[in-house]
């Protein structure tokens, strides 16, 4: 998980939000203790707010009155339930519901009057609240430190060397051989050699289910096996998982081995990772890969833009010089942040930290998601642990997103109305919809702005690595 702004493909990636926070919540008692002790000191705020006697009052009345013409009451006929029963029986409720609507009010009036921008919810106590007296309670919040700029266009990075050899071409040139290559029948009675390709089907299933014969422990849910037909394994494979070669090689079509397969907690498979499988395996037919010939011919036959085989190998190296480019640039960004960072010192507000952590891990069990892991088997997951890992690389991001909009103030960088409609249309795109369709959604969650801000410190990134070298 990269950090935010270092990499334009990252560019649709969401980062902490640094706009205030518009509304307060409160849900009756206030809340204090660990939500307030959670708050960065140095970032903490706090305010006093009064609503007057007579606003509450009047509030108090109207909710009242609202309250007798919906209400049933035994003994009373809707919508004539007395005042006085409804100010007793729903007292809790018509104070949550005052909380509500004068509560965010008075709290914004107050902290707009004193210049401060909440970037956390704020958590309510010393609520003092009676019918018929003014309400009174204290606020606390977290704010944006103040940064002090330093010397931020004195620092220097160097970009790695673009250098394509002939040989680097050759490897792209001989990979995409590979992948046109055609699968040919071995009519021959032979086993198994390396080289050799194994027409296989398979069933597999977790061990500890597959030595209690099928029978699943007590309260638990057996696992379906995984079965697949007509794969193709290369017997002595750099990625072919070892136990299949040990296991193949030596094999003759009809054979039917049986083996386990334990994969490792880093197996790039999330479903098989940390799990030992077992197998039982049809050889089905031996098969040779034959490739075709490195000529003009091939090149003709990927595209009609290649006439020539030297027309491929110029656009495989355009292409691999224009990857190495990025991939360099984006080296290059990586250490410039982090240069900026190790510059400046200033607290950041948990409140954003933690807002980041939820968005990494979002991205993180998004990706997991497409690699197929199931729901049931990410709430297994210590996801306590997840976000102490996640929170280090979290506040950097954060702090990287502060100092980059503080810069992008000082260099006065703007973001036009054209540049922003050109960033959605270039969503739209990515997602494969429409640009009408991504703006619907970008003004009914309020993304709009963030994107612009995230443009911002793109920009500044931007002109920082090309003051740097």
């Amino acid at each position: 998980m990269n950090s935010a702004n270092t990499e334009k493909e990252t560019d649709t990636t969401e980062t902490a939000a640094t706009e205030p926070v518009p509304a307060l919540e409160a849900t009756g008692e206030a809340v204090l203790g660990p939500m307030v002790d959670a708050m960065n000191p140095a970032c903490r705020r706090e305010v006093s707010v009064e609503i007057p006697a007579e606003v509450a009052g009047k509030t108090w009345d109207n909710l009242v009155k609202r309250y007798s013409r919906v209400a049933r009451v035994p003994g009373f006929r809707k919508g004539k339930v007395p005042a006085t029963v409804i100010r007793r029986r729903y007292a809790e409720e018509i104070k949550t519901d005052i909380i509500e609507s004068l509560v965010p009010q008075y709290f914004r009036e107050v902290v707009e009057k004193e210049g401060l921008r909440p970037m956390s919810q704020p958590i309510v106590r010393e609520l003092e609240m009676e019918e018929g007296q003014a309400i009174r309670f204290k606020a606390a919040f977290e704010v944006l430190p103040k940064i002090e700029l330093g010397a931020y266009n004195d620092i220097r990075v160097e970009r790695t060397a673009v250098n394509v050899s002939d040989e680097d071409v050759a490897g792209e040139l001989t990979k995409l051989q590979e992948r046109q290559g055609s699968y040919d029948p071995v009519d021959e009675d032979r086993a198994l050699v390396d080289g050799d390709f194994a027409q296989v089907s398979f069933e597999a299933v977790p061990k500890e289910e597959a030595a209690a014969e099928g029978v699943a422990p007590e309260g638990a849910k057996p696992q379906q096996p995984i079965h697949m037909d007509e794969v193709l394994v290369e017997i002595g494979g750099a990625n072919t998982v070892n136990e299949f070669n040990e296991n193949l090689r030596g094999v003759k079509p009809g054979d039917e081995p049986a083996f386990d397969v334990v994969y490792g907690d880093d197996f790039y498979d999330a479903r098989l990772a940390g799990k030992t499988l077992h197998y039982k395996v049809k050889v089905n037919a031996i098969k040779k890969k034959s490739v075709p010939e490195l000529n003009d011919d091939f090149a003709k036959e990927l595209s009609p833009d290649f006439p020539t085989l030297d027309s491929l190998k110029q656009r495989i190296r355009e292409g691999m010089e224009m990857e190495l480019k990025h991939k360099a640039e984006h080296e290059a960004k990586e250490k410039l942040v982090a240069q900026l960072i190790e510059q400046h010192s200033f607290p950041v507000p948990n409140a954003l930290v933690e807002r980041q952590v939820d968005l990494r891990l979002e991205r993180g069990l998004r990706a997991l998601a497409s690699q197929g892991m199931s729901t049931e088997d990410m709430r297994k997951m210590d996801f306590r642990r997840l976000r102490v890992a996640q929170r280090p690389d979290a506040e950097k991001e954060v702090r990287a997103n502060l100092l980059l909009s503080e810069i992008a103030d000082a260099e006065n960088i703007q973001i036009s109305d054209e540049e922003l409609e050109q960033e959605i249309e270039n969503m739209a795109r990515q997602l494969n919809q429409t640009a009408e369709s991504v703006k619907q959604k970008l003004a009914e969650d309020g993304s709009a702005d963030r994107i612009r801000n995230r443009m911002r410190t793109d920009k500044a990134l931007d002109l920082l690595l090309s003051k740097s070298e």
